[in-house]
């Protein structure tokens, strides 16, 4: 047998290191690719609505919804029809108290078909009049009902807001605003406009607001200040509704756009550990992974924040008339529904007129 010279045999070695090294980091990756799939179903599990019962329907108010579409009809097995949802953000971070007050609420309407979403903030202080229950804030109901009954607490929130505002919703989506801080940290931050100069301080809950006007990148703490400051008691001007939706739009933009140009499975690993432990929702998990897998195609390419002109009285915030239905009218032409009258809205929800143009002028002197 003929020996191998010198130069020949270091060749054959490295080549032999460097096949056992590529073969070795491909079973590494197989096995971590293979995780990840594992810890994504896992996520999904933790976050989706509970499978119905086989045999029997379930007695609560949320058996049918996630089977009926916006229109009220059969949902078809069409991935590119209308979704509507009500999104909510629930504080409970160290020093809240932990309550389950919904401090951000909105309503959603996404068409993939046109990869447009259209969402509208309800302010937490709004007047709320559901006819069996006693009037309260907007943020209020959720804990009503969990305190009630948890199990069907998302279920009988999304029921009462879909009779109240006129707007058939899919599914509900809650977020602590601990999830929120944790995914804009594991998503390197997000670079967003400040409009103004923001300070609060809140010792009660550890509250320190603090940032100032212009272009930078924020961290998951000064992201979550960013989107919920509302008012100032150390000398800078307080916000206005318009101006907090222009900031969540911000934000929920750049999220948008961070997740679609995820790559890396560790990037993913990180964000569904995240999501998995701060969110909740009673969409069906094949729904789920469905959306998951072709996220892409789902994020939407335009996302228009609608406005609500807003007056405070007191202990409430009260909506225009107008400006509530225009608003309400947009979420369902976006969801595809015809546009609706909502006769009863000033019954249920706290709003004012606009004042008659005609008839100021005439009272005036």
């Amino acid at each position: 047998m003929t020996a191998l010279k010198p130069g020949r045999r270091k060749w054959r070695l490295a080549l032999l290191i460097a096949s056992s090294t590529l073969g070795t980091l491909v079973l590494i990756l197989g096995i971590f690719a293979g995780f990840l799939v594992y810890k994504a179903d896992h996520t999904i599990s933790k976050i989706a609505a509970p499978a119905a019962p086989a045999t029997t329907a379930s007695a609560s108010p949320s058996a049918s919804l996630p089977e009926v579409t916006a229109s009220g009809s059969e949902a078809p097995d069409d991935s590119e029809r209308p979704i509507t949802f009500l999104l909510a953000g629930i504080d409970n971070r160290e020093g809240s108290g932990g309550t389950l007050n919904t401090d951000v609420l909105m309503l959603a309407a996404l068409n993939p078909k046109t990869h447009a979403a259209s969402l509208l903030s309800l302010p937490r202080d709004l007047q709320v009049k559901p006819e069996t229950i006693s009037t309260h804030k907007a943020n209020y109901y959720y804990a009503y009902f969990y305190n009630q009954d948890k199990e069907s607490a998302m279920a009988s929130t999304k029921q009462m807001y879909s009779d109240l505002l006129h707007f058939p919703i899919d599914h509900m989506v809650m977020i602590n605003f601990d999830g929120l801080r944790k995914l804009v940290d594991a998503l390197g931050g997000v670079t967003v406009d400040v409009d103004m100069d923001m300070r609060y301080r809140d010792d009660a809950d550890g509250t320190d607001i603090d940032l100032k006007q212009g272009v930078q990148t924020l961290d998951g703490d000064q992201t979550l200040d960013f989107v919920r400051y509302r008012k100032s008691n150390e000398g800078t001007q307080q916000s206005s509704d318009i101006a907090r939706n222009a900031r969540q739009q911000q934000v929920l933009s750049q999220i948008a756009d961070k997740l679609a140009t995820f790559q890396g499975i560790t990037q993913w690993y990180n964000v569904l550990d995240i999501v998995g432990d701060n969110v909740k929702t009673d969409i069906p998990e094949n729904l789920l992974r469905d959306w998951m897998s072709d996220y892409k195609a789902m994020k939407p390419d335009q996302i228009q924040m609608l406005p609500l002109e807003t007056h405070w009285d007191s202990p409430y915030i009260y909506a225009n008339e107008d400006s509530l239905r225009e608003a309400l009218n947009t979420l369902r032409t976006e969801a595809e529904l015809p546009p609706s009258e909502m006769a009863d809205l000033p019954d249920v929800i706290g709003t004012y007129e606009t004042p008659d143009e005609e008839a100021s002028n005439e009272s005036a002197p």
